[in-house]
């Protein structure tokens, strides 16, 4: 049984789907109805089960709302994802408190009520295993964070966010030894996605916030990735499905970097 956020469009979808291929059974996330109720359906079609949950992780009761559709429907949370999040970029010296604030609020504050409230079950849940058998089974927590958490121009916001998530992960995983829950932390680099695309080839946008990344800079970029391409959704979702699987039951606190080796240089 797992819970994503962010699982109507890119990574967050491609996790869900990857998930769901393995055999889980999902509570799905999305700011927007029809693109989470997206991939559902595709979950659905290809013989998987889900239930998808519209809304936003700012929303405080969301958090709860999703873990108690876990207990409803399955009765059991192993494993979470939480890939919500979008951009909206700025230089430092005119980034005004909204664009701060959102982007907190969305990666870092969101993160955090998910996790909290889905910690909170899955420590009832060892207890009671613990009690019954011994020991507890593994369970996973799988954060997003990015190779601009050490630092990237027009990303105060952003950076900062994805940084407190390393934080977040790491002290996650401490407290949740004892309970057998595993905590760890994707850093992407550029990965195919609607947040890092060229501006020009696309009109996205999360309310005032355009995403994407202007060409003449999308380009600059590109040349400090060695690999000299950007990552593919699939390639991003692998290490978070090893993270999410038994074979990562000794593996927490890990902040795994997968960027094309951009980071060595």
């Amino acid at each position: 049984m797992a819970l994503v956020t962010g699982a109507g469009r890119g990574i967050g979808q491609g996790l869900a789907l990857g998930l769901a291929a393995e055999g889980a059974k999902l509570v799905l996330n999305d700011l927007d109805e029809g693109p989470v109720n997206d991939t559902v359906q595709q979950i659905k079609a290809a013989g998987g089960q889900a239930i998808g949950i519209a809304g936003s992780v700012t929303d405080p009761s969301l958090a709860s709302q999703l873990v108690d559709a876990a207990k409803s429907e399955y009765g059991d949370l192993h494993i979470i994802g939480t890939c919500a999040g979008f951009i909206w970029d700025g230089m430092i010296h005119r980034m005004t408190d909204d664009q701060w604030q959102g982007i907190i609020d969305v990666h870092l504050t969101g993160t955090f009520r998910v996790v909290r409230e889905s910690v909170s079950f899955m420590r009832e849940k060892a207890k009671a295993e613990k009690e019954a058998n011994g020991n507890a089974m593994a369970r996973h927590i799988v954060t997003v964070s990015s190779l601009s958490g050490f630092g990237n121009l027009g990303q105060a916001n952003y950076a900062a966010a994805k940084a407190g998530i390393v934080g977040l992960t790491r002290t996650v995983a401490l407290e949740g030894a004892m309970f057998n829950i595993m905590a760890n932390s994707v850093a992407f680099g550029l990965i195919d996605t609607r947040m890092t695309r060229s501006q020009e080839t696309q009109n996205e946008r999360v309310g005032e916030a355009v995403q994407g990344i202007p060409e003449q800079a999308r380009e600059k970029l590109m040349a400090t990735v060695p690999l000299n391409r950007p990552g593919s959704v699939e390639e991003a979702v692998g290490p978070m499905l090893f993270l999410a699987s038994d074979h990562a039951n000794y593996v927490s606190g890990v902040l795994l970097e997968v960027n094309g080796a951009s980071h060595i240089t």
